[in-house]
């Protein structure tokens, strides 16, 4: 098939700069074919390659004496003691997402459990951080039902639990939502895989589904701005199979056992292209690859389509030679296709061979770890000036606003759609917190969880940072979690404006300090930057996952409040309404400096819990909403009244950071005041769970009531009441 002649409108719809493009003409000498411009066009983009971003993400922790692996690889490794290690990562699939909802939610979680298990592991645990345009806006509900559909279709079919996560609104993400999907998974410490190929003439071997045109051009997709031609942009949007890749997962830990695999990559973004580059790039080897051999479904694929396809279901990996009617017996038994469809070689080429007919010879390190690298122009995000004249309402109503808001409201109706008991290991489910899944056939359990404020990160994106870290790590700490290690998932508007590039420098320098202080490295992630539809872009929302380990069982702090249990606030209260929840949604007032994070104080705080969390019932952090909102919650959760003594809507609705609130009997309560004193930690009571009635400073309201309306808000808000 003859190729498209390059013109200047082909190379920019293929997102490269002019400047990108002489780039290309000076590293290869000559013209490239259009195979190679698609080649580079995928491995040199955002998505890919990361060149607005690498330069901060170095200034990142992580490494310790818990990590494993860290980034660089398809997931973070981190020990946990026994001879085992959790795998995790969180990835975005926001563009695909938006345009597709169902297909770019699903693929979103196939991606991420492939990364997973190409580690090795077996998946243990999903999440899911989710942000939506204003619930009014007419693309919203439509958007919210397939994406949760195609989040759960996917992961309930796979069988994987889904155990936390998160869902936001906000007019800022009317034309540009937010998938992220987070995996975890189980493994041996010394029998983790990894994606660098070594040996010279060793098979490449393709595994798994079969080619097909979907998802032709998604990574650049991925790496561009939405516009009126958004539709056009469907066919970018890949198709999942989860029953293919419960197979797969099976085949791939079959294949891995014994022994075959020399190194294992999952075909994500950029597909073949990219799986087999940083196969090669990670090892010193050059590739050679015959299209011929590359099972497909389609007829008459080009060599362009084979090499960008995302079709899912798929994996490259370098096989020990003598073991391949083993290996090709494994993929058989599981009906999964297996083709031999290349070698490496000791040259640094990428050489792509379609028939008879050489479609790209490339420099193979050139398009991986030689990709460009920008040090963009940022300024600085100027401090928001003083949060004046709040306006007035009375405690009640503000709860009632808070807990009506699809944002805060019960979000039973979400996760009620996810499977959270497949494997029969989970210990804590959605809504109550970081969610908890017990190592199988061991006393000891992992903890999860999703955090980030993009109010706080746009007013101060150091602050910003800072706090999503903190408040993961408080969440660990609240089931009694002993915090690991973080996955971050960084999500921006357009890098090449000198704002948004300052947003991601400050956010990424305020999760630096965090994870440091903190002892939370980052061991994997992803960078979804151009999050903007005509201009405007998204809330900075860099979502921080985080796993924590609970040494046994009995060590966790799952339990509810009971009636006469005292409520007790662990750390100092300011009332900080800058930023607050309360004024975003009673008011519209999104002003004010983000809460200031102390992080030597998180860090004595949540040691004090966890050293002292046989004394405390239940406990949860203080964040959005402030001490109002998660009173409410705890008590509506175990169907109890709660009275806080406070009357004034700053002590009520703040949101100063490293606080929690415990719910505690009598003598435990005494028992934790006297240790409090003696560490040097502040713990006040500041009311009681119990009765039918939610009592604020003594203005009281019916708690059914209030329960009705929280538990019905978020279905009525996208119009499936």
């Amino acid at each position: 098939m003859t190729e498209p002649a390059l013109t200047d409108e082909l190379i920019a719809a293929h997102g490269l700069k002019p400047d990108e493009y002489a780039r290309i003409l000076d590293i290869i000498g000559r013209t490239p074919t259009f195979t190679e411009l698609g080649i580079f066009s995928a491995m040199w983009n955002e998505h890919c390659s990361y060149k607005s971003s690498k330069k901060w993400l170095r200034t990142l922790p992580t490494s310790g004496p818990q990590v494993i692996c860290g980034p660089g690889e398809n997931a973070g490794v981190v020990d946990i003691g026994d001879g085992q290690a959790v795998i995790f990562k969180m990835e975005s699939h926001n563009h695909p997402s938006y345009i597709e909802p169902y297909q770019g939610a699903a693929t979103g979680v196939g991606g991420i459990l492939r990364d997973v298990f190409t580690m090795g592991a077996r998946p243990i645990a999903a999440m899911n951080a989710l942000s939506f345009g204003a619930p009014s806006h007419p693309k919203t509900p439509h958007l919210v039902r397939g994406v949760v559909e195609g989040i759960g279709g996917y992961g309930n079919a796979f069988g994987v639990p889904t155990v936390g996560g998160e869902v936001r609104f906000h007019p800022a993400y009317n034309g540009n939502c937010l998938v992220n999907a987070f995996a975890a998974g189980l493994a041996d410490a010394d029998k983790i895989f990894y994606s660098a190929a070594s040996g010279v003439g060793m098979p490449v071997v393709y595994l798994g589904a079969k080619t097909g045109r979907d998802g032709v051009g998604g990574a650049t997709m991925a790496s561009a701005e939405f516009d009126d031609t958004i539709e056009e942009k469907r066919p970018t949007v890949q198709v999942g199979d989860p029953f293919t890749e419960k197979r797969l997962l099976e085949a791939c830990l079959e294949l891995m056992a014994s022994g075959a695999v020399i190194s294992i990559q999952d075909m994500g973004a950029a597909g073949l292209t990219c799986s087999a580059v940083e196969m090669g790039d990670k090892g010193g080897l050059g590739v050679k690859l015959q299209l011929d051999h590359v099972p497909q479904r389609e007829a008459a694929m080009t060599a362009y389509e084979m090499m960008l396809s995302e079709s899912q279901e798929r994996m490259l990996m370098v096989l020990k030679p003598s073991m391949e009617a083993e290996a090709r017996a494994i993929f058989d038994k599981w009906d999964l296709d297996f083709a031999i469809v290349g070698e490496t070689i000791a040259e640094d080429r990428f050489l792509i061979l379609h028939g008879n007919e050489v479609m790209a010879d490339l420099p193979l390190s050139k398009l991986s770890s030689s990709a460009p690298e920008y040090d963009r122009p940022w300024v600085e995000t100027p401090a928001p000036a003083a949060l004046t004249d709040i306006p007035e309402i009375t405690p009640i109503d503000a709860l009632r606003t808070l807990i009506a808001s699809p944002s805060y409201a019960h979000k039973a109706w979400v996760w009620e759609q996810y499977d959270t008991q497949v494997m029969a290991d989970t210990v804590r489910t959605p809504g109550l917190g970081a969610g908890i899944i017990r190592v199988h056939g061991t006393d000891k359990a992992l903890a999860f969880t999703s955090d980030v404020t993009p109010r706080y990160v746009r007013a101060n994106p150091f602050e910003g940072g800072k706090q999503a870290v903190a408040e993961a790590y408080r969440n660990l700490t609240a089931v009694g979690a002993r915090p690991l290690a973080s996955t971050d998932n960084l999500n921006f508007g357009n890098p090449e404006k000198p704002e948004i590039m300052g947003q991601l420098v400050g956010a990424i320098k305020g999760i630096g300090a965090a994870c440091e202080a903190l002892d939370m490295p980052i061991v994997s992630g992803n960078v979804s930057l151009y999050n903007e539809t005509d201009g405007r872009a998204i809330l900075p929302t860099p979502t921080i996952g985080a796993v924590g380990l609970i040494d046994h069982l009995d060590q966790i702090i799952g339990g509810q409040p009971e009636a006469g249990d005292l409520a007790l606030v662990l750390g100092e209260t300011q009332g900080n309404l800058g930023q607050s929840a309360l004024l975003a949604e009673a008011f519209g007032i999104e002003a004010g400096d983000a809460p200031a994070v102390d992080l030597e104080t998180e860090r004595r705080n949540g040691e004090f819990l966890r050293a002292h969390g046989a004394w405390v019932k239940a406990a949860t952090d203080l964040s959005d909403g402030g001490l109002a909102l998660a009173a409410f919650e705890m008590a509506e959760a175990a169907g109890l009244g709660v009275s806080l003594d406070a009357g004034d809507i700053a002590t009520l609705f703040g949101e100063d950071q490293a606080r929690y609130l415990l719910a505690c009997s009598f003598d435990q309560a005494e028992a934790l005041m006297v240790a409090a004193g003696q560490a040097g930690v502040a713990l006040a009571m500041v009311g009681r769970f119990g009765g039918e009635e939610v009592s604020f400073g003594g203005e009281s309201t019916a708690l059914a009531g209030l329960s009705t309306l929280y538990r019905s808000s978020f279905a009525s808000a996208i119009g499936d009441a």
